[in-house]
């Protein structure tokens, strides 16, 4: 499986107010539950006020439309990279799956996961 590690430094932060987000970002994901609004986007677009953040993430996203019926895909690469000590904030969409790591894990998890039949890209 391939896997294109993205270049763009992101934060994982949360919010008040949607009106505090720029939209037009890109990437960007928005998760809103009846507790929290959590965001990921680039570091250089978080607004200055957050309810919390947490920066110094990079981004894999699985190559390909993932269609419904297939199984264990994150898991395989959250197994992986557990097994290295190296967690994730996974986030999913309709046509694939995106992997964040903390950038000062990357290389481990870039290196852990070729050696794991996972062929990763370079944006």
């Amino acid at each position: 499986m391939e896997l294109l590690l993205l270049k763009e430094p992101l934060t994982v932060f949360q919010v008040d107010n949607l009106q505090e987000v720029n939209l037009s970002i890109n990437p960007l994901n928005i998760s809103i539950t009846a507790d929290e609004i959590s965001v990921v986007a680039p570091t250089s677009q978080v607004p200055a006020e957050t309810v919390n953040r947490e920066d110094g993430w990079q981004m894999f996203k699985i190559e390909g439309v993932l269609d419904f019926s297939l199984i264990g895909i994150l898991a395989k690469i959250s197994g992986v990279l557990a097994k290295e000590n190296i967690s994730i904030f996974a986030l999913s969409t309709f046509n694939t799956d995106y992997i964040l790591v903390k950038t000062d894990k990357v290389h481990k998890a870039v290196r852990e996961l070729n050696n794991n039949d996972f062929v990763i890209r370079h944006e």
